[in-house]
């Protein structure tokens, strides 16, 4: 068995863990069966027969005792659940399904009732299958999933396996997912999740949310949670798919909200569950416990999901039986209040809520006892009465606890609500000011650490949740005077305690002297031009946007009249609060809010203007673009005000041909970063190296560039281009260090593009250049089917285009012919062995990609010449016995051509006569006489004809396989059940 085989290595491994976890494994042709065919994607028969359940009554009627009395009315709910939209809609009705929010009319009680296809409270009622080779049909199209796990006859889960040879294989099967979505949206409406592996990475996502940042890493998150590095691929498994756990995420953990008009979705990551279940947790012993701990603190950092743990922890403790219809209080600040998905909390999953205009309605709410969710903002509780609601079922969530817990407001809340529990939410890791000491001493005085739950800006750096940010200072005539800032901010602000965007207005307010200076027009006019240099140069040519943060709304007027003229109108935009005095220079940059929503949602698309927001205060929280990269922050800032702004782009963002956002950059014009420990006053051990100086990346580079002077430039060193090609190709021939020289060029390439263009890299580029021909010459030899070219960024992929030289590596071009003649030629080149072993292959490769489908012959000989690879690259064999097998191989290729050409009129013109030949070929190669293989063929291609529709149709496909067997054992074949399942796959994969 070969650690190269998907099947043997990562899929058979995965399903016996499955079925040691509880699930029942279905054998494809079973799974069919009930199934009823390949273009319905559940299991039919189970659900409305009973087939395979193993109890007299049909399961969809086991799980709705009185509600489906009989076969018609599962019909009629297998129907509507078939029906759905094959979309994101679809999906998320789909998901209502499961979630026993969709109902059916009960004819004898005259009324709608609840629909239940899956019991989260009670897994043992529950049936787990998994099934595996999971054909389906949707229209012309048809896709083979390699594993699908099954509840109640539905699928919820799709998982893609690779080899755990293959180095890209997490990004090829997640390039199937997102294909599945396009080919079979009919089934992926139903599927809830997906899943990733190749044994050595285990990734999984939600359907319908297809960008790489979406992506979870379960092996890192598992390696979190049991405090190991290193985590085997059976406890990864058995951890993500075990049916408790598989059931709370569908029901609980899956949230649709919409944003600026579009549907999402989104599945809460493991410390978002994490914090959900303590919270959950401390609120039962608090209402069952009279001395049990009443308050908590949910410290998770900006970026980490905390408004969705918010909401989804609102649900469940609303939901859930044991808190005896409770009221739940929201308590969010004003951006969030206005913010779509809170003025819509239905769309996320919430019955009626209630919606706090007024201290007077939220008042008449409190004392009207009423339950379900309130949302509301802390100042509505000034002068609150004391002892409104005494009730102990009351759940106040405080989102940015920080910013709440300080003065009265927080005392009038606490005494309104005095035996309620109170669990505070904050991004902002501050304990060495008042406000965060308020915060620690308010919510986490019960627990030891100081909180409930902690979700560092490393951990979520490590998980991929955000990208660590870097700052630049701006050059020295640019930055705001050093003087008036200590003497009109620093002091005051610290006086002060900046708490929120507001109070940071009003010190900026007071200061007359910083402001003025600010928006001295001169200076905003240098800082114009500069930003559009360093726009253009660095930030735009990555396919990323920007913020300009000015010092207030009047600064952004004068920054928008300033940019305008060094950049096109349109690739910049104002968005301010409106004011209702506002002179004309202000209002001629009031937007409608049809006109805010269509700018916010075109700011976070590539290639749509605008690609600069100028803000100051709105967009500065709550407001998630991933695509944006860098902010030119000129605004005095400090402490959370100043973290919560830079935030905004610390968001992971991958755009679709697969570049990744590895860090974002803030640029500095006030001097707020000169130092850092006094900007932002938080625990340094809890983000030292997060937020960095570029010219740590400077010193990173100098000394990745130092590794390559020492351990891979020298293998160039002194040689001809095919002698240096050979060499590296030798060096690079063992898997390990050529993947770790891919890991190294990553980094070098990534840091290259942040930087570049800059004097600093002056002395790097040439040497960059031969990195970047290394990189190349090994991606094209050893994956020949990546596109190498597409896996540079952008700038490296400039050089590519300005250096590109005859690599000693054969180029395709996309004019050649390819044909055995060409490839003898290649045998007989003026090369040396090595480099005729990497050409040869990567033609061979070539041609079977472009002609395999039409001559499914090929595909044979494109599965001995991987075999010639593996073997070679393992070095089980040397370059020169390579070569033999190679020539030996293309030889035959020739003898093919000619049979194909002058013997095919043996076989009719029609067109199953490839796939006769195919047959044909597939024999000779397994030493089968060349008679008794064209008899076969012969005899074959008219079974071909007479069954068209084999691949679609399981009779025919039967009724084929016959035929096959037949021709087989006259031919005196022993292993005809073996070899006609190799024969079909391959014709198999010839079509797809």
């Amino acid at each position: 068995m070969t650690l190269a085989s998907e099947r043997h290595t990562v899929q058979n491994p995965l399903l016996r863990y499955a079925a040691e976890t509880g699930w029942e494994y279905l054998s494809p042709e079973y799974a069919l069966r009930l199934r009823g065919g390949e273009d319905c994607p559940i299991l039919r028969r189970l659900l409305v027969e009973g087939e395979g359940h193993g109890d007299a009554v049909p399961l969809l009627q086991r799980l709705n005792p009185g509600v489906v009395t009989e076969a018609a009315q599962a019909e009629e709910v297998i129907r509507r659940l078939l029906t759905v939209r094959a979309d994101i809609e679809g999906n998320r009705e789909a998901w209502e399904y499961l979630k026993g929010l969709k109902t059916v009319f009960v004819p004898a009680e005259r009324r709608e009732r609840n629909l239940r296809l899956l019991d989260a409270e009670r897994p043992e009622e529950n049936r787990f299958h998994v099934t595996d080779e999971f054909t389906f049909q949707s229209g012309a199209r048809r896709i083979r999933a390699d594993v699908v796990f099954l509840v109640n006859g539905i699928p919820v889960i799709v998982v893609e396996t690779k080899a755990a040879t293959r180095l890209e294989g997490i990004a090829e099967a997640f390039d199937q997912i997102r294909r599945y979505h396009q080919e079979a949206p009919d089934l992926m409406a139903q599927a809830q999740l997906f899943a990733l592996t190749h044994l050595v990475k285990f990734f999984y996502g939600a359907t319908w949310s297809l960008s790489r940042k979406a992506l979870i890493n379960w092996r890192e998150e598992m390696g979190a949670q049991t405090g190991r590095q290193e985590v085997d691929f059976e406890t990864l498994v058995k951890s993500f798919i075990a049916p408790r756990r598989v059931l709370r995420v569908l029901s609980d953990y899956i949230l649709f909200a919409r944003k600026d008009g579009e549907l999402q979705k989104i599945v809460l990551r493991p410390h978002q569950m994490r914090a959900t279940e303590r919270v959950l947790a401390r609120s039962y012993e608090a209402v069952t416990k009279t001395e049990a701990p009443r308050r908590g603190l949910i410290w998770h950092t900006q970026g980490s999901g905390k408004t969705y743990t918010m909401l989804t922890i609102a649900r469940r403790l609303i939901e859930d039986g044991r808190f005896n219809n409770p009221t739940v209080l929201l308590i969010v600040d004003r951006n969030e209040l206005e913010s779509q998905l809170f003025q819509n909390l239905e769309a996320v999953g919430f019955g009626r809520v209630h919606l706090a205009n007024s201290k007077r309605h939220l008042r008449e709410l409190l004392q009207a006892d009423t339950r379900g969710l309130i949302v509301s903002m802390i100042h509505k509780f000034d002068d609150m009465p004391a002892s409104l609601c005494p009730r102990r079922n009351v759940f106040v969530l405080v989102d940015e606890a920080h910013r709440t817990t300080g003065g009265d407001l927080g005392n009038y809340l606490m005494g309104a609500l005095p035996n309620a529990v109170f669990i505070g939410f904050t991004g902002t890791p501050i304990d060495r000011t008042a406000h965060g000491k308020g915060t620690f001493k308010v919510f986490g005085a019960d627990d030891p650490q100081g909180y409930l739950d902690k979700y560092s800006i490393r951990e979520s750096i490590e998980d991929g949740a955000t990208v660590p940010l870097h700052y630049q200072l701006a050059p020295n005539d640019l930055i705001a005077d050093r003087e008036a800032m200590e003497r009109e901010f620093w002091a005051v602000a610290e006086l002060e305690g900046v708490a929120e965007v507001e109070e940071l207005n009003r010190v900026l307010d007071r200061a007359v002297t910083l402001t003025n200076m600010l928006k001295n027009r001169e200076r905003v006019e240098k800082i114009a031009a500069f930003v559009a240099d360093h726009f253009r140069q660095y930030v735009q040519p990555m396919g990323y946007k920007a913020f300009l943060v000015a010092a207030d709304r009047e600064a952004c007027a004068l920054y928008k009249e300033a940019l305008d003229s060094y950049l096109p109108a349109e690739w910049s935009a104002v968005v301010i609060s409106a004011g209702h005095n506002d002179p004309p220079h202000l209002t001629r940059y009031h937007l409608s809010e049809e006109e805010e929503t269509r700018l916010r949602r075109a700011f976070r698309k590539p290639g749509e203007n605008p690609q600069i927001f100028i803000v100051t205060e709105k967009l500065l929280t709550g407001y998630d673009a991933p695509i944006l990269y860098c902010m030119y922050l000129d605004k005095p800032m400090r402490d959370h005000v100043l973290l919560q702004a830079i935030a905004r782009v610390n968001r992971p963002y991958e755009s679709d041909d697969g570049q990744r956002k590895t860090s974002g950059l803030i640029l500095d014009f006030v001097g707020v970063f000169e130092n850092l420990e006094r900007a932002l006053a938080f625990d340094s051990q809890d983000v030292s190296g997060v937020v960095e100086g570029i010219e740590v990346l400077q010193k990173r580079f100098a000394a990745l560039m130092s590794t390559a002077r020492t351990d891979y430039l020298p293998l160039y060193a002194g040689k001809s281009a095919d002698k240096a090609a050979e060499t590296v190709l030798e060096h690079f021939r063992d898997k390990e260090p050529r993947e770790a020289f891919y890991r190294y060029f990553r980094e070098v390439e990534e840091i290259y593009e942040i930087l570049s263009p800059d004097p600093f890299l002056r002395p790097y580029l040439e040497d960059y250049q031969r990195l970047v021909e290394m990189y190349r010459l090994l991606r094209a030899a050893y994956e020949p089917h990546v596109p190498v070219d597409k896996s540079f960024l952008r700038k490296t992929a400039e050089i590519v285009q300005q250096h590109s030289r005859t690599d000693a590596l054969r180029e395709p071009q996309a004019t050649y012919e390819i044909g055995p003649a060409a490839l003898l030629a290649l045998l007989t080149a003026e090369r040396p062995e090595t480099v005729k072993v990497f050409n040869l292959l990567k033609e061979l490769h070539r041609l079977v990609e472009e002609q395999g489908r039409a001559a499914p012959y090929l595909l044979s000989i494109g599965e001995r010449a991987e075999e010639i690879r593996r073997r070679f690259e393992e070095r089980l064999i040397e370059a020169q016995q390579a070569l033999q097998e190679l020539e030996d191989l293309v030889r035959q290729l020739r003898e093919a051509e000619e049979e194909r050409r002058s013997k095919m009129g043996d076989l009719s013109d029609r067109p199953y006569a490839p796939q006769a030949f195919a047959v044909e070929w597939w024999l000779r190669t397994h030493q089968v006489p060349a008679e008794e293989a064209r008899v076969v063929a012969q005899k074959m291609e008219d079974a071909f004809a007479a069954l068209p529709h084999w691949m679609s149709s399981r009779k025919q496909e039967g009724e084929l396989r016959t035929a096959l067997y037949k021709a087989l054992l006259a031919a005196d074949i022993s292993e005809v059940v073996a070899w006609a399942d190799a024969i079909l796959n391959l014709l198999r994969r010839a079509a797809e």
